[in-house]
């Protein structure tokens, strides 16, 4: 499969950002319920990131999660991906909900303390609109690592807010929109085109974990991107070294990930999947959408040579 990739501007893109759907809280009544993208467990008074990493690997597996993989994005940083058979089965019931079949725990060290935090799964679960709100891992997580406060967004969004969320202006995407990356006779031939791609470290992308959905053909890889060349901005660290800049990191933005369907590999829009999780980020200035701009095309880029397939610039 051939895609070409326009090297335009995101004008649109940032000029109607703030137009996405994320409910305003003067207009919602005081019963509603605000979520954020991620969950801040504990600040560790300590810079033993490794040594924290280890006591959070063995406090999940004692609260039964699969640690499906690990990564290391960028120094003092570890990223622990986590399924269960209750997150698969919950994936399972929705169309395209294997998005959520893992959650993302992380250890980041930041001036000589460690935070410990984790994707919300109920912000996820409405954001991937699943058939459930995954309110009994969002807790089950609570008690496994602890709780101090949610995080990643000043006001949150509520409930219908995720369901929707989406851009309205120019055709901008959103969870239901697909990022086609390549295509293939069967699932089987699929999958093994995209692991070898991935072996090879085609465009400085990697094999982080993969979760196969029993019963169904789909198969989720997360993926760390280094952004080699021509695709320097869609590395982990360029992205996060750009937007991820308040006190209390959102390291659980990474890793990407490509969804394998049917013999269809395809991935989320950046600007979806992105603003997804830095929802406060502005449009213009240092730290802003605009530092990225050529990102969501370097991404494109990355991801469908990862796939196998090839890339035509124009």
């Amino acid at each position: 499969m051939i895609i070409k990739i326009s090297k335009l501007p995101l004008i649109a893109f940032l000029l109607y950002f703030g137009s996405f759907a994320f409910a305003n809280p003067a207009l919602n009544v005081s019963e509603d319920v605000f979520y954020k993208p991620f969950i801040l467990a504990q600040v560790v008074k300590s810079a033993d990131t490794a040594g924290i990493t280890k006591k959070v690997e063995h406090a999940l597996k004692k609260a039964r999660f699969n640690i499906v993989g690990q990564y290391s994005p960028y120094p003092n940083t570890n990223i622990i991906v986590i399924s269960s058979a209750k997150l698969r089965r919950y994936a399972s019931q929705t169309e395209n909900g294997i998005y959520a079949a893992v959650q993302r725990v992380t250890i980041t060290t930041v001036d000589g303390s460690t935070q410990l935090s984790f994707t919300n799964p109920t912000y996820m679960a409405y954001a991937y609109r699943l058939k459930t709100d995954l309110a009994d891992i969002t807790q089950r997580l609570k008690k496994t690592l602890g709780y101090k406060k949610e995080f990643g967004s000043e006001t949150g969004a509520t409930k219908e807010a995720l369901l929707r969320y989406q851009y309205r202006w120019m055709m901008m995407p959103n969870f239901t929109d697909r990022l086609e990356l390549a295509e293939y006779g069967d699932q089987k031939t699929a999958i093994n085109k995209v692991l070898q791609a991935l072996k090879t470290n085609a465009a400085g992308v990697s094999k982080v974990y993969q979760i196969d959905l029993k019963g169904k053909n789909e198969t989720i890889i997360g993926v760390q991107m280094k952004g080699l060349a021509e695709t320097q901005c869609s590395g982990d660290e360029f992205v996060m070294k750009k937007i991820d800049f308040q006190q209390i990191k959102s390291t659980g933005h990474l890793p990407y990930e490509m969804v394998i369907q049917n013999g269809n590999v395809y991935a989320l829009f950046a600007e979806f999947r992105i603003a997804m999780n830095f929802p406060d980020l502005s449009m213009m200035g240092k730290n802003s959408f605009m530092s990225i701009m050529c990102t969501p095309d370097a991404i494109i880029e990355a991801l469908t040579l990862a796939a196998g397939s090839e890339v035509d610039n124009w």
